[in-house]
């Protein structure tokens, strides 16, 4: 051979897409294909295959394989002169290994792609039926199986079907298998056949008509006993007969397997019996299925045995199916499956998952399927088990836009092209496009894209996989807003009462309101009602995941009546997915926060920065500085604490809006899982701002009564849950007063002035106004209510001296300046440290009187009819039992224990077990209880708008108390167990660690 006509071969060769030439150009040069080496039909034909280089490497070893010189020639002369075949086995042998090897294997049955026939482009369950009638056993079966799966790998890959003719096809044929299965089993077994009706049920892609290359084939099998058979022993036959078909479709043998055969979808899964009666298959749907059993009965199809028992089944369980949209959670169910499938995936493979990833498959079948289970009770044409027919027929009845029913039918088709060849390949079970430059490439090739195969690949994937994650979730949405929009000439809209069955699905109690605040948004042709119609698909379909959909979306309208003029308020939500996604979520998850937003809605500009960073609390120096501006530029104390007041209602809204968002997660972020921490920053954020509001209000009443100095010291000293950095949304804040006459001053005047600016603070804070009063509650003075208000420093000294109780020591132990003269408040602390960091600790007869006090505290103070043990404050278990245990630590052990002087609780906590004075387990048992109350206390707060010890009764008010813990739809009554087994835990620590001895 001259070096110029190997370098022209090799060119060529290159050009036709081979990308090992050298290698090519030795196999053309072998004896094998001398006689045909340079027949320009044959290198173009090979060009056009997925992968040039395979598919002759496949026809050489094939060749080989012929078993006379004759049989040889005649494939060789077929293949040049007839294209259908060079087109058919070339394509194959490019495009799959497996089936390649089988060829290699059975050498002549090449001649199954040489038929030709109007009639063999489209096979049915007959002809896959007869081309399998030959096998006798197992190993036959599975030869024949392939020969059948050789003409329909042919048609797809020469495009002769689209994907759904070849999924109809690969179902069809996997019919005709477990018919000619059963057949076999029978054959093996006729008394047992003799025994008993029996039936099988295609489920999944093969009940419908949409399988893939190498799937579990799923299943479900009924039978019901022959005239004189008792029915266990019908039952045990007809389980031997389902036991052998399945053995003989998936066990391996030397030929292989077929595939496996799956029966987990039955009633009770794989701890139910195999074959059930059709009676008993009725009760088991009638009484304990879930949701998604019903969703997976979209698709029975009776495939084998008694046809009249397999319609017997669709018979009796198909008005089930459309009952499913009825039960309660129904959508919230399906969604939180499909989240769960998601969440399953492993980490490394979630970006190549083409089925079950975002995006995926998966998606568009489950948003297919929802819609199905919605509407289909009314409309029977939507009740096809075919993914492709359903959304076809979806589209038709105005359920889901054409144009997005036209995408999606797009995309799909793509996605499950792509399936079916990463499959084909090896004939093996995956979902995962694969990573290596070579298997995109062949996989790039096969599906038309030539020019740069694996770049085309790409970019399509992800085009197609972008328009899926966009639409599968609005699908269920958007067409509720044309069925209150002006829609064009044409174009089917939903009806009035499809809308209304869709968002009574959703979880509206009142779906007529939720269609007149939709008219509301979204009718119009004003740029703004634009905007709205984008935004409310996927808005809706937040609220929907809360436990008050209503509430949502009238307060979404609320706020958008309110901002609508605003040039940025629809261009926040629209251009950050961030501020709308929170947005929705605080608008749905309770009064609190939208009551706080109604009040000044400009606020919705904090949900925006993409990155969170508007709802980061701010430090309690910057608030502080804020509202002393905000009061220095006001003209009396009433408009300096109503500035306060206004930024305090602000960081409110901050606070619990950060703590919505945190603990619900959002589509890119996942709910806090630390909910310890979540605590920890509305304790800080909330305290920091009441000693910031406070700060201000004690400036704006001094300024206006004695301008720049008042005639005595002043110092606010926090108490309770306020000087522990824990108060809470509806926290009151309890402090002391203590005040010092400066030089010069009569004790009697400076005692009137610092009565009068604790009197004004707190006029001022409580005047009815658009925000939220804050209470100043000073009980935990010396006296109690009998004493007075304000003391100075000497007279606490003097008091704590001489008549201090054990309770005030114990009150003592949360005690910190948050406001005013911070040496007065140093020295203050300096007073009162010796009486609540005891040098002896504490004598028995204080133990006791703790103890007393706790007893009677719990019996007096405990509402009249409410649960105990579900009472987040005074129940065993709750706050009172863990502080209480806690404080009795500190005082009998903190004087010689630094790290048990803190107010904080959790600290404290932490500091004894490190000091050895509690187990980890116990202090464990412990933290998790005191946070798990002061989240429920958040919780009620957040949902009803006021304050709350206990769990709310309403069951929309409950649910979302759940919601915020982190439970789902349903699930209220796993939330009441929890918190009590939470709380029985920690009272038996409490009874040991504070009653005992």
């Amino acid at each position: 051979m001259t070096p110029g006509r190997r370098s022209s071969t090799f060119t060529r060769l290159l050009r036709h897409g081979f990308t090992d030439p050298s290698a090519a150009e030795r196999l053309l040069d072998g004896p094998e294909l001398t006689t045909v080496r340079d027949d320009p039909v044959l290198l173009e034909a090979l060009g056009a295959t997925a992968d040039p280089d395979l598919a002759l490497h496949g026809l050489v070893r094939l060749l080989e394989a012929q078993p006379t010189p004759t049989a040889h020639r005649e494939l060789l002369d077929t293949l040049i002169a007839a294209k259908p075949l060079r087109d058919r086995l070339l394509g194959i042998l490019g495009a799959s290994t497996a089936l390649a090897d089988h060829l290699t294997r059975h050498p002549t049955d090449w001649h199954a792609l040489v038929t030709y026939e109007p009639h063999d482009l489209h096979p049915g369950v007959t002809e896959f039926e007869r081309g399998l009638a030959e096998a006798t056993d197992p190993v036959s079966l599975r030869v024949a199986y392939r020969r059948c799966l050789l003409s329909i790998a042919a048609r797809d890959v020469c495009g002769t079907t689209d994907v759904a003719e070849t999924a109809g096809e690969l179902a069809d044929l996997a019919t005709a298998t477990l018919r000619t299965a059963l057949a076999l089993a029978e054959d093996a077994a006729p008394e047992d056949a003799a025994a008993c009706r029996f039936a099988v049920i295609a489920m999944g892609k093969c009940g419908g008509h949409e399988l893939n290359y190498v799937s579990d084939v799923d299943v479900i099998f009924v039978a019901e006993p022959a005239e004189g058979t008792p029915e266990p022993q019908a039952l045990r036959s007809a389980t031997k007969l389902a036991s052998h078909l399945m053995r003989i479709c998936s066990e391996t043998t030397v030929e292989g397997s077929i595939w496996p055969v799956d029966a987990n979808l039955r009633p009770e899964g794989r701890n139910g019996p195999l074959v059930r009666t059709l009676s008993s298959h009725v009760a088991y749907y009638q009484r304990w299925a879930k949701t998604w059993e019903f969703q997976a009965l979209l698709k029975a199809r009776p495939v084998a045995g008694d046809p009249a028992l397999g319609q017997a089944y669709l018979d009796a369980l198909h008005p089930l199916v459309w009952q499913a949209a009825e039960r309660d959670n129904f959508v919230a169910d399906v969604q939180k499956m499909r989240r769960r499938v998601v969440e399953n995936i492993p980490a490394a493979e979630i970006d190549r998952e083409l089925k079950l990833g975002p995006g995926g498959l998966r998606d568009v079948e489950f948003a297919v399927q929802l819609l199905q289970l919605v509407h289909g009770r009314t409309d029977p044409a939507l009740r096809s088990g075919t993914t492709l027919d359903a959304l076809r027929a979806l589209a038709a009845g105005g359920y889901v836009g054409r144009e997005d029913a036209a995408r999606l039918d797009e995309a799909y088709r793509f996605l499950r092209s792509m399936e079916h060849r990463i499959q084909l390949y090896r004939l093996r079970r995956t979902h995962l496009v694969p990573e290596a430059e070579a298997d995109l490439r062949r996989l790039g090739r096969s599906l038309g894209l030539r020019t740069d195969p694996v770049a085309g690949l790409t970019r399509e994937w992800k085009r197609h996989s972008t328009v899926v994650r966009r639409l599968h979730e609005k699908l269920f949405y958007r067409p509720l807003l044309d069925a209150v929009a002006q829609l064009a000439p044409g174009e089917a809209r939903l009806s009035a009462e499809a809308a209304r069955e869709r968002l009574i699905a959703l979880g509206y109690a009142d779906p007529a309101a939720a269609l007149r605040h939709l008219e509301a948004l979204a009718s119009g042709v004003t740029r703004k009602a634009a905007i709205q119609r984008t935004l409310l698909p996927v808005l809706l379909g937040w609220f929907a995941d809360s436990a008050d959909p209503d509430a949502g979306l009238l307060n979404f309208r609320k706020v958008s009546d309110a901002l609508g003029k605003t040039p940025w308020y629809l261009r926040l939500l629209r251009d950050e997915g961030a501020a709308a996604e929170n947005l929705a979520r605080v608008l749905s998850a309770g009064r609190l926060a939208p009551d706080l937003l109604m009040r000044a809605p400009e606020a919705v500009a904090l949900l925006g920065d993409g990155d969170g960073g508007g709802l980061a609390p701010r430090q309690r120096a910057a608030l502080e500085q804020e509202i002393l501006a905000a009061v220095g530029r006001a003209e009396n104390a009433a408009q300096g604490v109503t500035a306060a007041r206004g930024v305090r209602r602000r960081e409110l809204f901050r606070t619990a809006a950060a703590d919505i968002v945190g603990s619900y997660g959002t589509e890119t972020s996942p709910a806090e899982a630390d909910q310890g921490a979540l605590v920890d920053r509305v304790g800080a954020a909330v305290s920091d701002l009441t000693k910031a509001t406070l700060a201000g209000t004690l400036r704006a009443v001094v300024r206006e009564g004695w301008g720049d100095t008042l005639p005595t010291r002043f110092a606010v000293i926090g108490m309770g849950r306020f000087g522990g950095h824990e108060l809470g949304y509806g926290s009151d804040a309890d402090v002391l007063f203590v005040h010092e006459p400066r030089e010069g001053v009569a004790e009697q005047e400076a005692s009137a002035a610092a009565n009068r600016v604790v009197a004004e603070m707190r006029r001022l804070l409580q005047l009815p106004s658009a925000d939220p009063p804050l209470l100043i509650d000073a009980d935990l003075r010396p006296e109690g209510k009998s004493g007075p208000l304000v003391r100075t420093l000497k007279s606490y000294e003097a008091y704590y001296r001489r008549w201090s109780l054990i309770w005030e020591s114990q009150a003592l132990l949360r005690a910190e300046p948050v406001a005013g003269d911070p040496d007065l408040g140093r020295r203050f602390v300096e007073l009162i440290d010796p009486l609540r960091y005891p040098a002896k600790g504490l004598t028995e007869d204080a133990v006791r009187e703790i103890r007393r006090l706790k007893a009677r505290m719990e019996s007096e103070r405990l509402p009249r009819g409410a649960d105990p043990k579900l009472h987040t404050k005074l129940g065993p278990g709750g706050l009172s039992d863990v502080e209480w245990t806690v404080q009795l630590l500190q005082l009998r052990h903190a004087h010689h224990e630094p790290g048990l002087r803190t107010t904080r609780t959790r600290e404290a906590l932490a500091a004894a077990r490190a000091a050895g004075l509690l187990s980890a387990e116990d202090a464990e048992i412990l933290d998790e209880a005191w946070v798990l109350a002061s989240r429920v206390r958040n919780a009620v707060m957040l949902v009803r708008g006021r304050a709350g010890d206990t769990f709310p009764t309403e069951p929309r008010e409950l649910a979302a108390v759940g919601r915020y813990l982190g439970y789902g739809a349903g699930h209220a009554g796993d939330m009441l167990d929890a918190y009590r087994r939470t709380a029985r835990r920690a009272r038996t620590v409490v009874d040991e660690l504070f009653y005992g001895d």
